[in-house]
This record gives structure tokens, C-alpha cells and sequence, in this order.
């Protein structure tokens, strides 16, 4: 393991005094110490103290080709002497050119045209412009509301929140950008009819995207954004046909289709791109997070040449970009990670292990807290519960006590970073590094085990 990398006493109190820490609640710290990772490598990281967790979540839902990498390191360090910086606001670079013509070649159908981001939210952000301008370019010019799903999240941008389908995390915000419209997302576990059918919940799932459009009018809806599989809610993957169905229905209505993969792209589900584990053609799709397994920001926007036809002619012109967009190490290093996952076979290796990583997070479900286990590829949700019979879920006041006081330190401490969320009802989400073998869902299923049924005892 080597040893411990030396953090200076007052480095806790520092980073309280200074760093302001992402979708944290501050005052946890005031007079407890700011966890502080120090070092990765594999499917493991390691704090300050040399305390080794497994790293049960990817970093957040990006480290897809494990930690300590030298080689993703040694592709930064070389474009960085080369070409540290330059923009693509009309000019290329090198790496830029090679990696859009990379997704491209990856991407399904004729989505063949990317543009580049730093990050997820940008990239969703990017989405939504683009289908507003690509109808106004084609004569419809009343079509920008969007629809996306109930608790479905996009990213925290203006536009991009507003997509966004919390509205806990939207209201200290409002009011946001308009015309952005909720449906029902895809949760077999708690669908409202057809439980028993999924193809039947799923046509009845797409179904409402339909009457969404109808009752806004198609004249005025753009686009429609989902996620191959939903992680807001804990993982809900889609039934049998339902995007299918959603792509039936947005030809019919002129309406894009966005798939957002800012997650399940780049393995996650065992394909490069989630639309094809589920076998559809979107119009666009976003992108980020494991593009260079979070060694270098970087997102992207893939757009089909139906949709970018209009703004290759005359003076026409997509008024948006951003300085970092396709930055030159970002771009290096997303090749050598793209590289990467051809030489070792990380798709495949999902593909190999997904079913062993149900089945051993599925013997969880002899514990009376565990209701659901759901997800896709290495990405998975356990939704808890008070009663299974009925499905009772926490209050609010259990999930505070037993959610955030309890499971989300408790599990950590055991030696599992993952998350313990409760937007939507209270789940655990896990979605290791993509080289996690059967070594690693026994590690995951034994502290989960533990901590579990411990957290039974406090309802």
C-alpha cells in the first residue's frame, strides 16, 4: 500500500474555512473533520490516514477505468508540453479533431457531429440551445418547451435544472427557464398500473410523453430528454419497448430526441453509449464523466447530421461555446482512455460481470429494509423500505436519522464510498470502476450487509 501521504493537522479546519464543497451541507463540519482522499488505485482510494475504501461509486459515476492510471497521466503530461491551450472558437487542434472524429465513428446512426464541453450539465445545456435554434432554422419557430422526467436530474445549470425533475433542488433557484415539462419516469417498482407487465407499464410510460406533446401542442415542444437509464430515484431502467415507442412518437411529432448519457455512456452499461444496450437512435445525445474517467473535464454534445444540416449553410451560426470546450489535455486524455478500453476490453468485461453484480447485490434482498435492487450494467440502485409487503417508504424524519445520521457515514466508515440519497424515496446507489471483478461485489455486498442491518435496528 505504501505509505501514508502526510496531511498537515490544520488541513481539515482549512478546508472548512475555505473550501466550499459541492452539494454539502457546511455545517456538518463546523466541529467534525472533512474526509480528505488522498490517493487511488484500482477500484480503491485511500485518506489521509492510508484507511483504504472501495470506491463503490466511481468517483461519481466517472472513474470507469479505475484509479492510478499512469498512462491517462503520462497522455495529460504530454499534450500539455505540446499544446497546454487553444480554443475551438474557429480553430481546431489536433486532439480535438481526432476525438470528435473518435465519438463519431462510436456514435449509433448518423450523429456525426460533436461538440465539445467540459462537463455534463454544459453539455445538456448545449442540447436544449441547439434544439431551440434547429427549429427555429426550420421554420418552427414556436418549438422550445422540453420534456424530460419526475425526478429525473440534468445538471445544475439554469436550463438545465429546469429539466431537472426535484423540485426540492430547483426552488431555492426559481423561477428557472420556461417551458420545461415533467412525465412519469420509468420506476416498475412503484408504477402506478401495469406493475405486473412491464411492456405494459412501459407503453403506458411512453404513452404519457405523447400526451405531454398533445396537450402543450407539438407546434411548441422541441425536445424530449431521458436518460437511458434514470440515476435520480435509484436507477430506473426502461421496460421492454419504451424507447422504441418514445421514438415512434417524437417522428411523428417533429420533436428531438435527447438522450442524455452523461452517466451510461462510456461502459457503464456495458456499451460504449447507452441507446445501444437499449436499441434506439436518439437525435442527440450528451455525454461526459467517464470520456476520460474523470482524469481531465471534459463532455461533449453528439448531434446527427439531420439536426446539424442547418447550421452548415449560409451565415448561420450556433451563438455558444465555452473557453475550456475540447481542451487539448482533456481531449489527449479521452483518447488514451478510449484507447484504453479497446486494449483491456472494458465493454466487454461488463457485459461478462453484469449479471454476477445483480446477483450478488440480490442476496440483499433477505434483509426486511431492502425492497428493490434495480439497474443495468455496473449501475445499481437498493431501495430501502419499512415494510416490504407494503412498501412503505421512510418520513422524512427517518430518512434524516437513518439515511443522513446513520447509513451514508456508517457505511463509509465500514470502508464503502457509494451514496445514500433520498431524492425520490431513500435509496443506495453503486456503480464501481468498470475493471470491478466478483472480488469486488463480495467486498460491496458484505459491508452493505452490515451496515444494513444495522440501519434496520434505528427505524
Amino acid at each position: 500500500m505504501g505509505n501514508p501521504i502526510t496531511v498537515s493537522k490544520t488541513q481539515s479546519q482549512t478546508a472548512y474555512d475555505h473550501l466550499w464543497m459541492h452539494f454539502t451541507r457546511m455545517s456538518s463540519y463546523e466541529h467534525a473533520p472533512v474526509p480528505t482522499i488522498v490517493r487511488g488505485e484500482g477500484t480503491s482510494i485511500f485518506d489521509e490516514r492510508g484507511k483504504r475504501y472501495i470506491d463503490g461509486l466511481a468517483g461519481l459515476f466517472v472513474v470507469q477505468a479505475g484509479h492510478g492510471r499512469t498512462e491517462l497521466a503520462e497522455a495529460a503530461a504530454d499534450q500539455a508540453q505540446e499544446l497546454g491551450f487553444f480554443p475551438i472558437w474557429s480553430y481546431a487542434h489536433p486532439r480535438a479533431v481526432e476525438l470528435a472524429e473518435r465519438l463519431a465513428h462510436h456514435a449509433p446512426g448518423d450523429l456525426n457531429k460533436v461538440f465539445f464541453t467540459t462537463g455534463g450539465g454544459e453539455a445538456v445545456e448545449t442540447a436544449w440551445k441547439l434544439a431551440k435554434q434547429y427549429h427555429k432554422l426550420t421554420g418552427n419557430h414556436t418549438k422550445y418547451k422540453v420534456i424530460s422526467r419526475a425526478v429525473a436530474y440534468h445538471g445544475t445549470p439554469q436550463g438545465a435544472l429546469s429539466l431537472t425533475g426535484l423540485p426540492a433542488l430547483k426552488a431555492p433557484f426559481e423561477p428557472l427557464v420556461p417551458g420545461a415539462h415533467k412525465v412519469a419516469n420509468t420506476n416498475l417498482y412503484r408504477a402506478p398500473e401495469h406493475g405486473d407487465d412491464p411492456k405494459a407499464f412501459g407503453r403506458w410510460a411512453a404513452d404519457q410523453i405523447e400526451q405531454q406533446i398533445l396537450f402543450e401542442g407539438p407546434e411548441t415542444v422541441a425536445a424530449v430528454f431521458l436518460e437511458p437509464v434514470q440515476n435520480a430515484g435509484g436507477c430506473f431502467p426502461p421496460p421492454p419497448g419504451y424507447f422504441q415507442r418514445v421514438r415512434e412518437i417524437c417522428d411523428r411529432h417533429d420533436v428531438l430526441l435527447v438522450s442524455d448519457e452523461v452517466i451510461c455512456a462510456f461502459g457503464r452499461l456495458g456499451t460504449m453509449f447507452g441507446c445501444d444496450k437499449f436499441g434506439y437512435v436518439p437525435d442527440i445525445i450528451t455525454c461526459a464523466k467517464g470520456l476520460s474517467s474523470g482524469y481531465s473535464p471534459i463532455g461533449a454534445t453528439l448531434v446527427s447530421d439531420r439536426v446539424a444540416e442547418p447550421f452548415y449553410h449560409g451565415d448561420n451560426t450556433f451563438l455558444h461555446g465555452y473557453t475550456f470546450g475540447g481542451h487539448p489535455v482533456s481531449s489527449a486524455v479521452a483518447l488514451a482512455n478510449l484507447d484504453l478500453f479497446t486494449r483491456e476490453g472494458l465493454l466487454q468485461h461488463v457485459l461478462d460481470h453484469e449479471d454476477a453484480f445483480r446477483a450478488t447485490l440480490e442476496r440483499l434482498l433477505d434483509l426486511p429494509i431492502v425492497g428493490d435492487v434495480r439497474g443495468n450494467g455496473f449501475f445499481y440502485g437498493i431501495e430501502l423500505v419499512k415494510d416490504k409487503n407494503t412498501k412503505e417508504t421512510f418520513s422524512a424524519d427517518e430518512c434524516e436519522r437513518v439515511l443522513y445520521g446513520f447509513l451514508s457515514k456508517a457505511l463509509f466508515e465500514a470502508g464503502l464510498y457509494c451514496r445514500a440519497d433520498d431524492r425520490g424515496d431513500p435509496v443506495v446507489q453503486l456503480a464501481p470502476p468498470l475493471i470491478a471483478d466478483q472480488t469486488t461485489f463480495d467486498e460491496i455486498e458484505q459491508i452493505l450487509r452490515g451496515v444494513l442491518s444495522e440501519a434496520w435496528t434505528k427505524l
